[in-house]
């Protein structure tokens, strides 16, 4: 499948993989994340049921805090 990760097109073999599966591909193991699956905001505990398909548009967003 392919769909728009962050602005960027990527591939993945499967035709379908929920947005955890996703995250481990890419290596995103940030605490504070948020994440939009074409424009509707994700909560955390949906991530591993929640799937993502061919066309769809992934925004994940890593939240950094400081002073």
């Amino acid at each position: 499948m392919t769909i728009t990760l962050n602005n960027r097109k990527e591939t993945f073999s499967p035709q379908e993989m929920s947005i955890t599966r996703i995250m481990e591909e890419k290596s995103f193991h940030f605490k504070m994340l948020i994440v939009k699956l074409n424009g509707t905001l994700i909560p955390r505990e949906s991530w591993p049921l929640t799937v993502v398909r061919n066309g769809d548009h992934l925004d994940i967003i890593h939240l950094v805090s400081g002073g």
